[in-house]
């Protein structure tokens, strides 16, 4: 193997690395069916007062990610994800005048369990310290493994504008954050006679479970997950979504052969895959 040639297909050396390894993965293609769009209270009285709305735009806000071992089955974690989706609407009002754009949001939680493997060790480094402290250095107590959500934008598949009559919907506390960035607290309105908001998004995620450990890795290609999370039930508009691609090119960059800077047979053996 000539030692200035990085592309002969094979490698130069093993190297010990302290990486984080992907023990599990899933990819998850969910329906989100009648998800309440919650508003500021400026933001609902414009709601109660509409003839009609329209999803303008839909995207992923924040977030949050919480993991605990599974007692009966170890080695397993389950790993609880809360999405909170930013909805851009387009109301409509009796005047017969351009729409006006009303800003919610909307939330919704799911758990996955994935193999994590066991560790106790207890790791220190300096790499993590206390915030404006130059010296003193925080530990981690255990080596857990850390959860990794990637997704993309959710799909926009439907929209019910209704009044509201003998709500018995829980009350929503959204974090801080949330409502800080929409300018007031959210207000779940469940009086008779409001309007409420309810979509229907379709979300493409996939969630790894990944712990640092030393190892020797050779590098062949991405860890593309090849099992889903779970099903849903086969109901309208998710049928739909279902029969959409999963769009693994807006998770993974695209490989040389997409640009013709390789040779013509390592583009033919991307075109195979």
């Amino acid at each position: 193997m000539s030692e200035n040639n990085c592309y002969s297909g094979g490698f130069r050396e093993a190297v010990c690395i302290d990486a984080g390894r992907v023990y599990d993965s899933c990819c998850a293609r969910d329906c989100l069916e009648d998800l309440r769009v919650y508003f500021t209270p400026s933001g609902q009285e414009t709601i109660n007062n509409a003839t009609g709305v329209h999803v303008r735009n839909a995207e992923i806000l924040k977030t949050y990610i919480e993991v605990e071992p599974v007692s009966f089955n170890k080695g397993y974690y389950a790993c609880d994800l809360t999405f909170y989706f930013l909805i851009d609407l387009d109301v409509y009002s009796p005047a017969p005048s351009a729409p006006t754009t009303v800003r919610g949001v909307a939330s919704f939680t799911k758990r996955v369990i994935l193999f994590g493997s066991e560790g106790n060790a207890k790791i220190f480094s300096n790499a993590v310290t206390r915030e404006n402290d130059f010296d003193r250095q925080l530990n981690e107590k255990n080596n857990m493994p850390r959860v990794v959500v990637q997704a993309v934008d959710p799909v926009a598949l439907d929209i019910k504008f209704c009044e509201l009559k003998n709500c018995c919907e829980p009350q929503i506390c959204f974090p801080e954050c949330i409502c800080n960035y929409m300018g007031h607290n959210l207000k779940c309105d469940c009086s008779d006679g409001s309007m409420a908001v309810y979509v229907t998004l379709g979300l493409f995620t996939i969630v790894q479970l990944i712990r640092n450990v030393q190892m020797l890795v050779p590098v062949y290609d991405f860890c593309i997950p090849t099992k889903e999370c779970g099903s849903i039930d086969d109901r309208q508009p998710c049928d739909v979504f279902r029969n959409i691609k999963f769009p693994m090119s807006d998770f993974f960059p695209p490989s040389p052969c997409d640009g013709q800077s390789q040779t013509t047979s390592a583009c033919e053996a991307c075109d195979e895959e």
